[in-house]
C-alpha cells in the first residue's frame, strides 16, 4: 500500500502515515477524531465557525453542511483510494486519525496507526461509514439541527465524488482496472439504507442539497439536485463546486 501514489489521485486522498507534527497554527491543536465523537466538540464549533467566515454566510446550518461535507469527502477518499489501488486500506481507527480543524485538505489529516485493512464493501462500511460518518452526524447534528437526510446525502454525494476522482485518475493512467474496482465498491456501499437514493442515475447525481446556495458565492455543485438556483438565492445559472471547507 503506498500512500504516496494514493494521494496523486487528488488533495483529497492524501493521508500522512505519521503522528501530527508538533508545530500547529495558533488554535489549531490536532487530536484524534475519538476525542470529538466522544463529545469534545470544540474543534468542530471552531470549524464551523472558520467555514462560515471564509464563505461570508451568516447561516450556521449553510456552513456546518460544508464543513461535514469536507470531512466526509476525506475520509471516504483516504479509504477509497488505498482500496481500490491495492485491495486494502489503512485501518482508519478513530483514535489513531488525527484531525486538524484549523487546516484543510491535505494537511487536515494525519493517521498514526500501521495496521491495513482488506479492501472489501464490509469492511470499508464498518471502518468509515459506522466508525466515522455516524458519530460524526450525530455531532453536526447537534451543533445546528442539521437533517439527517442532508447529511447524509453530503456523504452520499462525497463518496460518489471520490469515485469520479479515482475514474479520472485510472483513466489518465490507463489503469482501467482501478476505476472498476472502485465503482464496484461504490456500488456496494450505497446499498446501506442510510445512503441508498442519495445519489442516481449513471452520473450519480445527489437527491438532496448541500446548502451551497445559500452562500453569497453561491451557484449549484455538478452534482446538485437543483437545475437552478432557488430563486432568489446565488447567481443563476453558475455552477461550481464548493471549495473544500
Amino acid at each position: 500500500m503506498d500512500l504516496v501514489e494514493s494521494a496523486s489521485v487528488g488533495g483529497f486522498f492524501a493521508l500522512r502515515g505519521s503522528a501530527p507534527p508538533t508545530a500547529v497554527p495558533p488554535g489549531g491543536e490536532p487530536s484524534p477524531l475519538a476525542r470529538l465523537y466522544a463529545g469534545e466538540t470544540g474543534p468542530l464549533t471552531a470549524r464551523v465557525d472558520a467555514v462560515a467566515a471564509r464563505l461570508g454566510t451568516p447561516e450556521r446550518r449553510v456552513a456546518a453542511s460544508l464543513a461535514q461535507l469536507g470531512l466526509a469527502a476525506r475520509l471516504w477518499s483516504v479509504a477509497l483510494g488505498p482500496a481500490a489501488l491495492y485491495g486494502r486500506f489503512p485501518d482508519l481507527d478513530p483514535r489513531d486519525l488525527y484531525w486538524n480543524g484549523s487546516l484543510t485538505s491535505p494537511d487536515d489529516l494525519w493517521w498514526a496507526g500501521a495496521a491495513t485493512r482488506p479492501g472489501t464493501v464490509e469492511e470499508l462500511r464498518e471502518a468509515v461509514q459506522e466508525a466515522h460518518l455516524v458519530p460524526l452526524a450525530h455531532a453536526f447534528h447537534a451543533d445546528s439541527r442539521i437533517s439527517p437526510r442532508l447529511l447524509w446525502g453530503n456523504a452520499g454525494s462525497a463518496l460518489a465524488g471520490a469515485l469520479r476522482e479515482l475514474v479520472r485518475w485510472a483513466r489518465a493512467r490507463e489503469r482501467p482496472e482501478v476505476g472498476e474496482r472502485a465503482a464496484t465498491l461504490v456500488s456496494g456501499l450505497l446499498g446501506h439504507p442510510d445512503l441508498a437514493r442519495t445519489v442516481r442515475g449513471p452520473a450519480l447525481r445527489r437527491t438532496s442539497c448541500c446548502l451551497y446556495y445559500r452562500t453569497p458565492a453561491g451557484g449549484l455543485c455538478g452534482d446538485c439536485v437543483f437545475d437552478h438556483p432557488p430563486t432568489g438565492k446565488g447567481p443563476t445559472g453558475l455552477e461550481t463546486r464548493p471549495p473544500a471547507p
